[in-house]
Parts: structure tokens; C-alpha cells; sequence
């Protein structure tokens, strides 16, 4: 630890936004609404869904996603990366407390005021997670209204329709 440098100066206009990161400058910022999620092994579910997108000043976009039960007791949370390598190309690099890891590479489209990204991602599981084989993510932006779509195969069943939210901006 340099004690003669304490950090950033907090003070400081933050730095421009990535060039890299312009497609989704209109994601940044938090976002929450309803969601439903459903699974051939449980039982069908609602919460409260609340997705962070923050630029860090570098060319990448810290991603939270935390969600509620109706009664407002914790349910998931994961946190992760958003970069875009190169046009049209998306990677969402995440990890989850509950052992897995997913690397999600897709595609990004803007057409007018709406922002599709598309992720299908490998998973590695720690030895005491459940088996989750692979995921697919979908988010649309459309002015204010967030939607996300998730998928995954896993504990032995196919890839299968999983969560669906529609937030707004905070």
C-alpha cells in the first residue's frame, strides 16, 4: 500500500465513456421491476428483479443483478463484466455465489432507440453447485423498459425458459 498515494481524486470529472462501450451507453444506470421465473423441477415463482450497469472508466461496464421475493427477502445475486471486443460482439462475464461461473459471448444490435444483447455462455460449476450445463441471456432496451429473458440446461433438463423480467430506469 503506497501510503503517499491514497487513490483517485474522487473530486475529478469522471473520464469519457469507452469509445468501445458508445452501443450501450443508454444502459448505465440501475434498473428494477417484476420479474417470473418458472422451471420444470420447482414450483413457479415472482420477484423483484434490479439489474446495475457502471462505467468504471475503462472499456467495460460493471454489471450487479440482485432480486427479491415478493416479501423482500434476498433470492440471487450475481455481478460480472459487460465488454464489447469488437462491432456487433458482446461478452457478459459473470459470477454467482452459488458456485458457477458463466462465460456469455453474443451479439449486440441498435436499431433506432432499442439495444438488443443476445449471450449464450459455457458455465463451470464448483463441485458443490448444482449442474448447470449452459444458459442463453437475452436484454432489449427500448427507451426506459429493460427487459431480460433467461434460459438455462440444467440438474438434467434441457435448455428451457427460465426467468423473465421488465424493469425501468431508477
Amino acid at each position: 500500500m503506497d501510503l503517499d498515494n491514497p487513490g483517485p481524486d474522487r473530486t475529478a470529472p469522471a473520464p469519457a465513456l469507452a469509445p468501445a462501450l458508445s452501443p450501450v451507453a443508454a444502459l448505465i444506470g440501475t434498473w428494477r421491476g417484476d420479474g417470473a421465473g418458472s422451471y420444470p423441477t420447482i414450483e413457479d415463482f415472482s420477484y423483484t428483479d434490479e439489474v446495475v450497469f457502471t462505467d468504471v472508466g475503462k472499456p467495460f461496464l460493471h454489471y450487479v443483478q440482485r432480486s427479491w421475493s415478493p416479501a423482500g427477502a434476498p433470492m440471487h445475486t450475481e455481478t460480472g463484466y459487460l465488454r464489447l471486443p469488437a462491432p456487433g460482439v458482446a461478452e457478459l462475464i459473470l459470477a454467482q455465489p452459488m458456485g458457477q461461473t458463466e462465460l456469455a459471448e453474443g451479439t449486440i444490435t441498435a436499431e433506432a432507440d432499442t439495444i438488443v444483447l443476445e449471450f449464450e455462455a459455457r458455465v463451470a460449476s464448483s463441485a458443490s453447485a448444482k449442474d448447470v450445463a449452459s444458459t442463453r441471456r437475452r436484454y432489449e432496451l427500448t427507451g426506459d423498459r429493460l427487459t431480460s429473458r433467461f434460459a438455462m440446461a440444467a440438474v438434467g433438463q434441457p435448455m428451457t425458459h427460465h426467468l423473465s423480467s421488465e424493469m425501468h430506469r431508477v
